[in-house]
């Protein structure tokens, strides 16, 4: 057995709790504070809505250790938040080529979208919420229901004040391709925390002083620095496929294959409906095939269902952060599934 301290983001909640400093979680403004300096940083925390549960706590954690410091420094990270995140909420205006991807008329059922050539958002507040990394229910907390319901383009609208994910930037079947820096990165997807790491290995780890993990002798490369890290549903322990794989494709915009045997057993049957692409896609605006076939690391229909196991062996991230993934790694790049 060995000690290696670069492999802490794997620790459960539970045992990081022990290796943390007593600092006190933050709430309300301090904990939107955190979460919107969190998301800037690609450290995912869920939904920004000043109410930090546990994406926001396992984002801290992460945060922290990345910079080589006791994993529950709230105080520590809330004072650099305070550094960098001077306004916490701004006045968004409803883009007019949002009407472009607005369909109130879009079916629910899978069997009902055959001839639907693109799976839009239902509402402007659903667009809007997605755009600034939120929830339809924060906006209608900040703004009202009248307000919010009755969106339209050119409507103004206050929002967390961050980057917002642009939608309109992505294009059908576009692809990322292999990256001299990109395609080494390792990827450790931690079934049980429900999270995704990305490190750099060029990158030397920040040792947390006092802090290391026993592992097994088979652990003999080390990762690297961790640069990123997303919230993601691992899917259902019977399809979860353990084991190290390596990103074969990126693609933008993509269609779906609806196979209702495949999503309850695994297994593919002769019918099935090809979905199209869109923010309404069960994989959401980005798929990251892996070498594992039908398996990837992809975007959702349905962020508030990220860190639930309902997949049928996919990795599902919030579209905001699946849109981003590709700046974090690329093809080639190594996904270790534990």
């Amino acid at each position: 057995m060995r000690l290696l301290p670069f492999l802490l983001p794997l620790l459960p909640i539970t045992a990081l709790s022990a290796l943390a400093q007593n600092d006190t979680p933050k709430t309300g403004e301090e904990g939107l504070r955190i979460q919107i300096f969190l998301d800037q940083k690609c450290f995912g925390p869920g939904f920004l809505d000043g109410k930090p549960g546990n994406f926001t706590r396992r984002a801290v954690y992460s945060y922290n250790r990345s910079q080589g410091r006791s994993p529950g420094a709230w105080d520590a990270l809330l004072a650099e938040a305070q550094k960098e995140v001077k306004t916490l909420y701004a006045t968004a205006t409803v883009p007019s080529l949002a009407k472009k991807f607005i369909n109130p008329k879009l079916p629910r059922k899978y069997e009902d979208v055959g001839d639907i050539k693109l799976m839009a958002y239902r509402s402007y507040l659903e667009f809007m919420a997605e755009r600034y990394h939120t929830s339809e229910s924060f906006l209608i907390e900040l703004n009202g229901k009248s307000k919010c319901y009755g969106l339209k383009p050119r409507s103004l609208l206050k929002v967390p004040n961050i980057e917002p994910f642009r939608i309109e930037k992505l294009a059908p079947g576009r692809s990322h391709k292999k990256d001299a820096t990109l395609s080494k990165r390792n990827i450790v997807i931690d079934t049980k925390n429900k999270q995704l790491f990305i490190y750099d290995p060029t990158q030397k780890a920040r040792p947390i002083p006092g802090s290391a993990l026993i592992v097994s002798e088979g652990e003999k490369e080390p990762l690297g620095k961790l640069v990123a890290m997303f919230p993601t549903t691992p899917g259902q322990e019977k399809f979860i496929h353990r084991g190290t794989w390596r990103i074969v494709n990126a693609v933008e915009f993509p269609s779906w294959r609806y196979d209702k045997q495949l999503l309850k057993t695994g297994k593919r049957s002769k019918e099935a409906i090809q979905v199209a692409h869109g923010p309404n896609n069960p994989v959401g605006v980005i798929w990251c095939g892996l070498s594992k076939s039908g398996i990837g690391i992809h975007g959702t229909s349905s962020p508030r269902t990220i860190g639930r196991s309902q997949s049928a062996g996919c990795y599902r991230l919030s579209n905001w952060d699946a849109a981003r993934f590709p700046e974090y790694a690329r093809p080639g790049a190594r996904v270790i599934v534990r």
